[in-house]
């Protein structure tokens, strides 16, 4: 492990030296359908110090490679979500796939479910996407993203210098450098 100036048992690493770089990391476009991001992520496997990993949010880029916003797992699960669903109440929703039902007496066609979910597949990410919360310098000591990520609730977190995106830094990934401190 690298560590910096003041080499004792509180030095940390940088964000640059953990950060997945973007030309390694999934993207999509805001004008992606939510389909493409479903292949995307489930095509997806990170290679993270010598372990394989699955993301759990896409970055978006624009055309210009500028930060558009990010997507999550449960962005596109719910942006998938049938149309004729969105509209009932969330009890009703929940009671129609609610495990204890019997199946004999369900409501719901899954037919009809799949087809709704089908016919989502071309919305564009956009509708979906969440807005950045928070970037992070390169060089800024993985701490920094420690408080970040604590104080946000994000598990990645864009790391961005001059207004370029350069890749980012994962919760799971900061985690094992928490861990290494801690051995």
């Amino acid at each position: 492990m690298a560590l910096h100036a003041g080499s004792g048992p509180t030095a940390t690493r940088l964000v640059s030296e953990i950060m997945i770089p973007v030309d390694r990391y999934p993207l999509v476009h805001p004008w992606d359908t939510l389909g493409h991001a479903v292949s995307v992520m489930v095509e997806a496997e990170l290679l993270v110090g010598g372990q394989r990993s699955l993301p759990r949010v896409l970055l978006v880029l624009e055309k210009d490679g500028g930060l558009a916003g990010i997507l999550r797992r449960r962005d596109i699960m719910r942006g998938l979500e049938p149309r004729f669903l969105v509209t009932q109440a969330m009890d009703y929703r929940k009671k129609l796939f609610d495990v204890a039902v019997d199946p004999n007496l369900a409501e719901l066609p899954f037919d009809r479910v799949v087809h709704g979910i089908r016919e989502q597949a071309g919305r564009p990410v956009r509708d979906v996407m969440r807005p950045v919360t928070a970037t992070i310098d390169p060089e800024a000591h993985i701490m920094k993203a420690i408080s970040e990520m604590v104080a946000l609730n994000q598990s990645l977190i864009p790391v961005v210098q001059g207004g370029h995106v350069l890749g980012v830094i994962r919760s799971v990934d900061v985690f094992r450098e928490l861990a290494r401190l801690l051995h």
